[in-house]
């Protein structure tokens, strides 16, 4: 028709307005490569070299290498369930190495001070994340230390410690957001792109868990000392995301927009950075729709349009459970753990508690494994409570596909997850023989969404925290690389009225069940 393309265009141009892909730009992450940082940077006689990591066999060259100096307030007590500051941002250095080898962040308590070994990484550091620091004399001393490095994060600490990027200041103000008002020394052009990343960081710092704690980091590394494979779907698109929206997906765009719910998801998602998870996750579970599928689907999954891209995470490295009841691992047998308590219950597990904050922290969480009528075929759907941004309680349901990796207790999942594909690698942690609970494991990404991410979940038959002193769990969360202290704790009251059950032919157990000894229950 004639009036097609039209129509289209003016279709995919009010998208854009609504969805603007160059909306969130961070300084040094243009589409121009970043210039390489020589392997020290001299800053008013003073040299900051990021030195040489090396780490499992893989060097780092020393322009690539970031060093990251944290200081804490001695005894000091995060907001994670009470934890130590110390604790926590020593964990956070762990974390960062999942990300990249050359992420070095070492951690001093205030009352280091004066000593050496923290004068001596001050002077070579590319950033300083002071958190909790409130004696006038560790405030000072800072301040008097801190003069030529550019980029300074203080968090829970007094006015007088002031924020730093990239040589900007960032005075901070009770009137104003939490990093307050940027005092420009010399980059005006960069003022509006730094008060964009002091809005990111403000907004994930005031989560309070262990992803949003790294993810400030990272943003600052990304946007003013070398970019981060991870973040790059930070960085400014070109206005090739129109051609291709009107060219492909203009049907797709016109239905969204006369959708309320699609488009208030497209709003909701316009508001969100786009490697913010939790904010983008929750749009899309408040609002999901047909036509938000399809346009997913289109603009996403099949033309991407937005030219993203994420891989699944290699780390951590997680093992899977090698013996069960005294008996080698199989794969069969690890599917049987999955499917759990499915047959005397009306589900496999409830969850208990989970560590990533964007997928495992929705209320109501009941998990359904089941073998499919086809030959090897073998399913997980998800059975979820959301509270939808407008205060609504509603069901959500995945459906996934589930094949054996080589290994036994791995696997690989796939789901289409409103118009977007999401792959998986499982692992199988542990179990308790007795099926009174389990650990599962995961790496995951949505390709066409730009996102990558990990996770592990604990699971129950009832939903409740596995009693008493229990040392295995402690092992198992400890091959993950997580600390009981980032889990979140699921909400399984008021859970009546879950969409549960599975199709009409599906088999459950192979080789063993709750209260029954390994033996052949059916064929495969």
């Amino acid at each position: 028709m004639a009036t097609a393309l039209p129509t289209s265009a003016a279709a995919a141009t009010a998208a854009v307005r609504i969805f603007q892909p160059t909306r969130f730009r961070l300084p040094g992450t243009s589409p121009v490569p970043a210039r390489k940082r020589s392997a020290s940077r001299r800053l008013s006689g003073i040299t900051c070299s990021p030195g040489i990591a090396s780490v499992a066999g893989e060097a780092t060259s020393p322009e690539d290498a970031v060093r990251i100096v944290a200081v804490v307030g001695d005894g000091s007590i995060s907001p994670l369930k009470d934890t130590p500051w110390d604790e926590v941002m020593r964990h956070t250095a762990d974390r960062l190495k999942w990300v990249d080898e050359g992420f070095e962040m070492l951690v001093f308590t205030d009352k280091l001070i004066d000593h050496d070994d923290l004068k001596k990484e001050l002077s070579r550091c590319d950033m300083l994340v002071n958190v909790a620091i409130t004696g006038q004399e560790s405030v000072q001393w800072l301040i008097h230390n801190s003069k030529n490095i550019p980029n300074v994060l203080c968090f829970q600490s007094p006015p007088s410690l002031v924020n730093k990027l990239g040589g900007t200041s960032v005075q901070y103000t009770g009137e104003q957001d939490f990093f307050g008002k940027l005092i420009n020394v010399g980059k005006p052009s960069g003022t509006e792109e730094s008060a964009e990343v002091l809005k990111t960081i403000s907004n994930a710092w005031e989560r309070h868990n262990s992803d949003d704690i790294r993810f400030c980091l990272l943003v600052v590394v990304n946007a003013y000392i070398r970019p981060v494979a991870m973040l790059k779907n930070l960085r400014a698109k070109g206005l090739s995301t129109l051609g291709c929206m009107i060219t492909n997906c203009g049907p797709q765009i016109l239905n969204c927009l006369f959708d309320p719910d699609c488009r208030k998801a497209i709003q909701c998602l316009n508001s969100c950075s786009p490697t913010d998870q939790v904010c983008n996750y929750r749009c899309i579970a408040s609002y999901e729709s047909p036509h938000l599928e399809a346009f997913s689907l289109c603009v996403l999954q099949k033309h991407n349009c937005l030219e993203l891209n994420a891989e699944i995470p290699s780390k951590p490295s997680v093992t899977p459970l090698s013996m069960f009841r005294e008996q080698k691992l199989s794969h069969e047998v690890a599917e049987d753990l999955f499917v759990g308590w499915l047959d005397g219950l009306e589900w496999s597990w409830r969850v208990v508690a989970g560590q990533n904050p964007a997928y495992d922290q929705f209320p109501c969480q009941y998990q359904l494994f089941y073998r499919g009528k086809a030959k090897g075929s073998f399913w997980y759907e998800p059975i979820f409570q959301v509270r939808t941004l407008e205060g609504k309680l509603v069901w959500r349901r995945r459906k996934y596909r589930v094949r054996r990796a080589s290994t036994p207790g791995t696997f690989y999942f796939s789901v289409l997850d409103n118009g977007v594909v999401s792959k998986e690698f499982w692992t199988v942690v542990d179990a308790a023989d007795d099926f009174s609970w389990g650990l599962f494991h995961y790496h995951g990404a949505a390709q066409a969404a730009g996102q990558s991410y990990t996770g592990a979940v604990l699971v129950t038959p009832d939903g409740s925290y596995p009693g008493g002193d229990n040392p295995r769990l402690d092992s198992a969360l400890e091959k993950c690389g997580i600390k009981k202290w980032e889990l979140y704790m699921v909400d399984n009251c008021s859970c009546t009225g879950a969409p549960l059950g599975t199709p009409v032919g599906s088999r459950l157990h192979y080789q063993i069940a709750p209260g029954k000894e390994a033996g052949i229950m059916q064929r495969i």
